[in-house]
């Protein structure tokens, strides 16, 4: 009967055995063991496309101002930045220790941390230096915060995101804050889904994301 229980709870434990492991790849340092095309997964899951400004309308063209951009956002949430730093340990060889280094140098360079990209099209191909980005609930547009690009952040390998660069687009490290001015958070529980908007002169684009818990 002993040898029987102790065969039972063996093959109990094998069975729940990939669902624990399942489970601990998403808490922590498993994130160590992904392959690469689980990393790519995450990374392109974050990454929304738009446009700032309506389509081409001839009557308005102008030379010396784009008349619209292409826009990527990437939402650079610790999962992403965990799955940037395994894709960059497979690719430079680096150790356990090192890619850890990266995710904590990335995590802690601001609360919420969005890479923009806009590809200015036609005209001058110029962005206006006082381009600006709000991030808020999806639907609540008085509750957005205004972001602070921060260029030094490009010097963060954990903060480049799972794609190759492409260079017909000008890229921009922007982190919002987690709290508004009255100090309540950004997103509450209740809040699912998040809308950048990209206002560029009289140009407006948005793009949303679903919010990462």
């Amino acid at each position: 009967m002993r040898c029987w229980a102790a065969w039972t709870v063996v093959a109990a434990l094998a069975i729940a055995a990939p669902a624990m492991r399942l489970h601990a790849e998403g808490n922590g340092g498993s994130y160590l063991h992904w392959s690469g095309e689980q990393a790519r997964r995450i990374g392109e899951a974050a990454r929304v496309a738009g446009r700032v400004g309506r389509a081409l309308d001839l009557r308005g063209l102008h030379t010396d101002r784009a008349y619209n951009y292409k826009l990527r956002a990437t939402w650079l949430s610790p999962e992403v930045i965990r799955a940037t730093a395994r894709l960059t340990q497979l690719t430079d060889r680096l150790t356990d220790a090192e890619t850890d280094a990266l995710v904590s140098e990335a995590t802690s360079a601001g609360d919420i941390i969005v890479l923009v990209e806009i590809d200015p099209r036609e005209g001058s191909g110029v962005i206006p230096r006082d381009w600006a980005a709000f991030l808020g609930p999806k639907g609540a547009d008085a509750a957005a915060v205004r972001g602070t690009s921060r260029p030094e952040l490009d010097k963060l390998k954990g903060l480049r995101g799972v794609y190759r660069r492409d260079y017909n687009y000008e890229q921009f490290w922007v982190v919002f804050p987690a709290r508004r001015e009255d100090g309540q958070p950004l997103f509450g529980p209740e809040d699912d889904g998040a809308e950048l908007t990209v206002r560029i002169l009289d140009k407006e684009g948005h793009v949303s994301f679903k919010v990462p818990r």
